[in-house]
């Protein structure tokens, strides 16, 4: 089984974040990065006002139910790319794209941080260039796309096993 950090970045909704958190629990996810605008659980020693993050991370703990204090996580304003590299990861973008390999194609390797970006607009062009990889999960519905929070279920369960 690889080991796995996942970056969810910019992504607005508390309970997909949540969301997030619980499955990456569940699948034995090494690390979570939140960056951008991304709400975030409290942190030690919070610049946030606490009405802020005391809603925040009760947002959170309504889709997490708990998970968001088991997954070590950070904060970062922009996610750092290129360390996860020198760390030996390969940064995976999960993005609908023409150079996107389809999810069951893709040989994962032994270290991986999977990108997650905006719910509507996806990862922004700089950080898709900056990715290793991209996958997609191949749709059969007519839907363009699953919910940020289910696409990475799906994905880190491919990845994982």
């Amino acid at each position: 089984m690889p080991e796995i950090i996942v970056i969810v970045h910019n992504i607005r909704s508390t309970h997909n974040v949540g969301s997030i958190f619980r499955t990456c629990e569940g699948l034995g996810i090494a690390k979570v990065i939140l960056s951008g605008y991304t709400p975030y659980p409290k942190l030690p020693n919070d610049t946030r006002l606490p009405h802020i993050y005391n809603k925040l991370t009760d947002q959170i703990h309504k889709t997490a139910l708990g998970a968001e204090t088991m997954v070590p996580f950070e904060y970062q304003a922009t996610p750092n790319l290129k360390a996860l590299a020198t760390q030996g990861y390969a940064v995976i973008g999960l993005e609908q794209d023409d150079k996107s390999i389809m999810l069951p194609d893709f040989k994962a390797p032994d270290k991986i941080a999977l990108l997650l970006g905006e719910e509507v607009s996806g990862i922004t062009d700089e950080l898709r260039d900056a990715c290793d990889y991209l996958i997609e999960i191949p749709m059969k519905g007519q839907k363009e796309s699953f919910n940020v929070s289910v696409a990475a279920g799906i994905a880190l369960y491919s990845l994982s096993i």
